[in-house]
């Protein structure tokens, strides 16, 4: 199984989802990532990280607040936003980074 840093670091667009199964705002956001894997399909990859099971990976990239994304281009942080996001602000995002 790859590596988070192995993952981050393709060519792909990642969006990293930190997130935890008692955050209601989190699961607000899951339909809405499904939208956007939908719409892009392919050419991005989705990944979602549990604060509660990943403590080390959270903490190197000192999330301090859920649901926290992280858009990553070979292995380079391209846009970071904490909370409730709209659809067309993440679509217009990952857009300008494909």
């Amino acid at each position: 199984m790859a590596t988070f840093q192995e993952i981050i670091k393709g060519n792909k667009p990642v969006l990293v989802d930190f997130y935890a199964d008692w955050c209601n705002p989190c699961k607000m956001m899951n339909p809405i990532l499904k939208s956007i894997k939908k719409h892009f399909g392919d050419d991005i990859k989705i990944v979602k990280i549990n604060v509660d099971n990943n403590e080390k990976v959270a903490g190197k990239f000192q999330i301090r607040g859920i649901p926290t994304f992280i858009l990553f281009k070979e292995g380079e942080i391209k846009w970071r936003k904490s909370g409730v996001i709209d659809e067309k602000v993440f679509i217009d995002t990952i857009d300008s980074n494909i």
